[in-house]
């Protein structure tokens, strides 16, 4: 009996040390880069209707159903592709500090 409470005591303090070293090297902020990737990758087809708006109330209709239009499907094309990109590098700090490639951050 003595010997697995010994092991079950230092299991856990490996546990232990492992999770407090990984926190103090990454301070979670691999996941919100990743969480910012999930969430490009989800939404950046919003790019288009608010492109189209937004030009729409800044010129007029004919200009918000063409360039804002062009500009919705470009601006979804390279969000969508800026999330792909922090999805898959979400484990290495690239930019520095895991700072947003686009911004604004999210299309909202």
């Amino acid at each position: 009996m003595n010997k697995a409470w010994a092991r079950g005591v230092f299991f856990c303090v490996v546990i232990s040390a492992v999770l407090l070293v990984s926190a103090v090297c990454f301070a979670q902020d691999p996941f919100t880069k990743l969480g910012r990737g999930v969430a490009n990758t989800l939404t950046g087809w919003v790019e288009l209707p608010k492109n189209i708006y937004n030009t729409s109330v800044e010129d007029n209709a004919f200009s918000g159903l063409t360039l804002g239009l062009a500009r919705g499907v470009g601006m979804s094309i390279v969000r969508t592709g800026g999330g792909l990109y922090e999805i898959v590098t979400f484990p290495f700090p690239l930019p520095q500090d895991y700072q947003p490639i686009l911004q604004p951050e999210y299309v909202f």
